[in-house]
């Protein structure tokens, strides 16, 4: 197009960045992307291809790494990983930050290699990843200079298996290897297979920024070469790609006590309300849809339209679809580029094709005739039960709904297994405040969407993951407790027919929705004191003794909406009542186990209770110090229904150790008692009762630990499962919570002492919930 035709016709012309020096880089190495391990490329194989979505053209071979080669990867993090740690805070900042310098002046070169290789326009990698990544490694390279006096009592896991997909290939390596390495973690990272060429850069900076010799290692392949890195001896996983392949992650590292932190699928819901700016919100749809081709994890997908505007809204919408440029990735011109490869090309297709429901339309933009091209798509008129609304479509394509109140739309929303990200549009302030925390997602924007920075903690909830990334949230994910005291070791309960202590026999019943219950199953266990005595019977609960309590956590989500300062009221009440009957609960302990400690464990308990009912209104949120004229605001939410395994030891200290924490946070908790001393949990009832302990927010099971555990962690309705019982439950807990992708901790710790309270309890009782507010006029 000449200069001439562009003035006549006001189009945009062609302005295309060159891959000339990118296609060199390639070439001069070799034309093979592979391992990076140990400081060192290591054997480069043309096992498959990358291609250029955009042509279909071959851009270099990409060996694929066998498992051999994944445990030679993490055998050089493994041995480098002591130095690396001693090398301290500061030490590592400076690495983080000539990383971070090297990539700067790489950038163009960064930027090109990822638009060819994934098919994104150049604006988007040039203006967005490439710079976001950059920013991750500063930011980090000053969380690793205030290391020591921000974590102190913290240390890293060693090494930090990662492996990333190929949406945000750059991006989500940043995500991956700076907090690990500021913590003083080595890494084995996986690229994508369709997307490994920015790791080959990346490997080239390390090695001219100094980074010592296996500290980053890189391995390429498919998801073999994942699998591989998953079962290799790693001492943590962060995994970034579909829900799929995260369930079997977690299933893949059940009972082996490696960390995970998922970041998986979304729907995210994009809510229109009647007052807001219709044209602002409509660019802000074409941000949330259509950049990178859709292929967002967050992507704003569902949209949601108050009714009273839904059929402007639409056709305001349609003209701007009609006027987005589809074309190149390479040129500046170009709004949407190619879908990463044809079989995800196909998928979408497929998704499309075989929907029947609603009315489709494709923007009136032409195609070019070759590469992995689809035009952006609306689907108007859908119920929320259709497939194409509850599912994931991962491309250009947006579903739309309508509601007509506030609560209505809430409702819409969070009718999705997922629970990632959410954008709220409005002018009226007070609806939006009020209306993201009632939303079930770990990130939601206000009058913006996609807005990311190290600084804030981006990672959902539900089928949409676990665990942060950024933030400070991001780098405790990376870090352990230096050192814990051993558990103390529970004395043995007698088993036998020890004659009756005296007195009218008792059998405890389960406590659910606050009322005592007897066991569904009708089936109790005799408790003996150490000695043979018979001290009383306790139930043994049942799968239906679990969904009662379950279904009494969900009756009692309003806990979560209370104050603060009420819960804290409430926990303190709990420790006064118990105070009045120390002797009591202290000879019950004496008797159960045998010796004198008795008081020393109930006043440890009224001192827990007094814990967290002073970090009830204490353990805040904060303001993220984003680069935006805004405020990202990491507020802390409660993780909602907790199920809890407590220890055998400190009967009654160990309970209250997790019902505590999760009452403090606004989470409702049902807790399994100490199996073999339930009775000092079942005296405990008498205590709620009488200390305004609203029903269904504790509820106590007794029973066998085995028999219950798969029924609470294959629970669709529990948001965590916490164990501090019987380690061998552990692979089993961990496996059939897969279901949901739940949060599971599986603990033993010594709860007479310090490492029995503490942040880690609120940290697991609670959710991050980034709230993006950007303000002003301009």
């Amino acid at each position: 197009m000449s200069v001439k035709e562009i003035f006549d016709t006001m189009d945009y012309g062609p302005a295309p960045e060159s891959a000339k020096e990118a296609l060199a880089w390639l070439e001069a190495r070799g034309g093979i992307a592979g391992p990076f391990v140990n400081g060192a490329w290591g054997e480069l194989r043309a096992d498959m291809e990358s291609r250029n979505p955009a042509t279909g053209e071959r851009l270099a071979g990409l060996t694929k790494c066998t498992a051999d080669e994944v445990a030679a990867a993490v055998k050089a993090a493994r041995k480098a990983q002591p130095a690396w740690e001693k090398l301290g805070g500061h030490g590592r900042a400076k690495v983080l930050y000539a990383i971070a310098r090297g990539m700067q002046k790489q950038s163009r070169l960064l930027a090109v290699m990822e638009s060819l290789d994934n098919g994104k326009p150049i604006r988007e990698s040039r203006d967005i990843d490439v710079p976001l990544a950059i920013r991750h490694f500063y930011h980090h390279a000053g969380a690793a200079q205030l290391f020591e006096s921000e974590m102190p009592g913290r240390a890293p896991h060693g090494v930090c298996g990662q492996i990333i997909p190929w949406n945000f290939p750059l991006l989500m390596l940043a995500w991956k290897i700076a907090p690990a390495l500021a913590a003083g973690n080595t890494v084995v990272l996986k690229p994508a297979e369709y997307t490994s060429l920015s790791a080959m850069v990346f490997a080239e900076i390390c090695q001219e920024a100094g980074v010592p010799p296996g500290v980053i290692n890189l391995v390429t392949g498919d998801g073999e070469t994942g699998a591989a890195l998953v079962a290799a001896k790693v001492d943590k996983i962060a995994f970034t790609g579909s829900t799929e392949v995260g369930r079997k992650i977690r299933e893949a590292t059940a009972g082996r006590g490696i960390p995970l932190t998922l970041e998986l699928g979304g729907k995210s819901p994009y809510i229109v309300f009647d007052d807001a700016d219709i044209d602002s919100a409509i660019e802000g749809l074409v941000d949330a849809i259509w950049f990178n081709q859709g292929q967002v994890c967050c992507a704003g997908s569902r949209l949601l339209v108050h009714e009273a505007i839904a059929d402007d809204f639409h056709e305001r919408l349609k003209r701007r679809m009609d006027g987005l440029r589809i074309g190149d990735p390479l040129d500046k011109c170009i709004d949407v580029g190619a879908v990463v490869d044809p079989v995800q090309l196909s998928a979408i297709k497929e998704m499309v094709e075989g929907n029947t429901a609603g009315e489709t339309y494709h923007a009136a933009c032409p195609l070019p005739s070759t590469g992995a091209f689809y035009p952006p798509t609306l689907i108007t008129g859908l119920a929320p039960s259709d497939r194409l609304m509850q599912e994931e479509i991962f491309g250009p394509v947006l579903v739309s709904t309508t509601f007509r109140t506030p609560a209505e739309a809430v409702e819409l929303a969070d009718n999705t297994r997922y629970g990632l990200a959410a954008t709220l549009w409005t002018e009226n302030v007070n609806l939006a405040l009020d209306l993201a925390p009632k939303l079930a997602a770990g990130v939601i924007w206000v009058n913006a969407t996609n807005l990311f920075d190290a600084a804030a903690p981006f990672g959902g909830i539900r089928e949409s993951g676990f665990g942060r990334e950024g933030g400070p949230e991001g780098m405790r994910a990376y870090t352990k407790p230096a050192k814990l005291a051993a558990a103390p070791k529970a004395p043995v309960a007698y088993e036998g027919d020890g004659a009756p202590a005296g007195g009218i026999d008792r059998t405890a019943k389960l406590y659910i929705g606050g009322k005592q219950a007897r066991p569904d199953g009708g089936y109790s266990k005799a408790v003996h004191g150490p000695k043979g005595a018979l001290l009383g019977h306790a139930s043994l609960a049942n799968r239906k003794d679990v969904r009662n309590a379950v279904e009494a956590m969900n009756a009692a989500k309003g806990w979560g909406k209370t104050t603060g300062h009420l819960r804290a009221q409430i926990l303190y009440y709990l420790a006064e009542n118990l105070s009045a009957r120390a002797e009591e609960f202290a000879a019950r302990i004496d008797a159960l186990q045998g010796g004198h400690k008795g008081a020393a464990e109930v006043e440890a308990s009224i001192r827990r209770l007094f814990t967290y009912g002073a970090w009830a209104d204490r353990y805040d949120g904060r303001a993220a110090g984003v680069p935006i004229r805004g405020v990202a605001l990491a507020m802390k939410a409660p993780t909602g229904n907790i199920a809890a395994l407590a220890p055998a030891a400190t009967p009654l200290l160990g309970a209250l150790s997790l019902i505590a924490p999760a009452m403090a946070m606004g989470s409702r908790v049902t807790l399994v008692a100490s199996e073999a001393f339930p009775l000092a949990a079942t005296d405990f009832y008498q205590v709620l009762e009488t200390s305004d302990v609203p029903a269904g927010v504790v509820n106590i099971l007794t029973g066998s630990h085995a028999e219950l555990a798969p029924a609470l962690a294959s629970h669709m309705d529990v948001d965590a499962l916490w164990s501090f019982s019987e380690p061998g439950l552990a692979a089993g807990i961990e496996r059939a919570s897969a279901g949901n992708l739940k949060r599971t901790w599986i603990g033993a710790r010594d709860f007479s002492g310090p490492d029995g309270e503490g942040e880690d309890f609120l940290e697991a009782a609670t959710e991050v919930k980034t709230i993006w507010i950007p303000y002003g006029e301009g």
